[in-house]
């Protein structure tokens, strides 16, 4: 079993799992959105870019995964999103990571408290529980992306 590292050498064990897939790239607008005041309107289109592989740094590695609660709603994260998690990512404190622990799968933040590891939650209007971490947990690797889909009718 290959293991990995966390900061002051925490183990962590490989799993398998899920596929990844590529994209088309789409045109991509360069002058920014303004999600306050409104902008004037402009035709500054940039070069191509494929969203997916922009999130996505290792393909190999990168598999995605559907996130059901709402426990990292503060950094993004909501429940029915598609997330992109980096098995060669640095899992360091404080990323957002997927995790297994007593067997089950969870998405939180990686927090270090008296010496300790554990998952800390993302969401200050519910509570949701710190999750301990064990010698047989393992973070399975680290979010690189969200991706969410509005419906249009």
């Amino acid at each position: 079993m290959r293991t990995f590292e966390v900061e002051d050498s925490m183990p962590v064990y490989e799993v398998k799992s899920p596929i990844a897939k590529t994209s088309s790239p789409l045109r991509l607008i360069t002058t920014p959105v303004s999600a306050g005041f409104p902008s004037p309107a402009a035709d500054d289109l940039e070069d191509e870019i494929d969203p997916i592989s922009w999130v996505i740094r290792h393909p190999t590695s990168t598999f995605w995964w559907r996130v059901e609660g709402n426990c990292l709603w503060d950094v993004g994260i909501r429940d029915g999103d598609l997330i992109a998690v980096d098995r060669a990512g640095k899992r360091r404190i404080g990323r957002a990571v997927l995790a297994v622990v007593d067997g089950a799968v969870t998405a939180k933040i990686l927090r270090k408290r008296d010496n300790r590891y554990f998952l800390a939650p993302a969401n200050t209007q519910e509570h949701f529980p710190d999750v301990e971490l064990n010698e047989d947990s393992e973070i399975w690797g680290v979010i690189a992306g969200v991706v969410r889909r509005y419906p249009l009718e």
